[in-house]
């Protein structure tokens, strides 16, 4: 039995992708940028170094993956991969797709602009073509 579970902040503010091997893929509730999270399902893991070295193999090929996606789908002129956890302390990897002309350009997004939650339409939309991508 897995006494693993997703932490209720992260639960509120995304929606639910993929299952990968390793990690459950979420989407940010954030319009202002394509924004990804990959949660390793590992109870009680906070940091990178309570993965074993399996996986933390396995999340670097996932989040490899989920960079290929935001690529291929968005065609941002950059990349933000991070795992900061400051607020929440469940292990989590940002993955954002950045361009010059996004409402934190070069900052990081955080804090920068209140969050644009997806409108149910546009939601569906984003999933979709998150999954076309994925599937490539």
């Amino acid at each position: 039995m897995n006494p693993w579970h997703l932490h209720p902040q992260l639960a509120d503010d995304t929606h639910p992708v993929a299952q990968f091997e390793l990690c459950e893929l979420r989407l940010m509730d954030d319009a202002n940028h394509p924004w990804l999270i990959l949660v390793p399902r590992v109870d009680g893991a906070t940091e990178l170094v309570d993965l074993d070295e399996a996986q933390q193999q396995t999340l670097t090929r996932e989040i490899a993956r989920v960079s290929r996606a935001l690529q291929a789908g968005f065609a941002p002129h950059k990349l933000n991969v991070a795992a900061l956890g400051n607020l929440v302390p469940q292990l989590h990897v940002h993955v954002i797709a950045r361009y010059r002309e996004d409402i934190a350009w070069p900052r990081p997004v955080w804090g920068m602009a209140s969050a644009q939650p997806y409108s149910p339409e546009a939601l569906v939309q984003r999933l979709h073509l998150l999954q076309r991508a994925l599937a490539q």
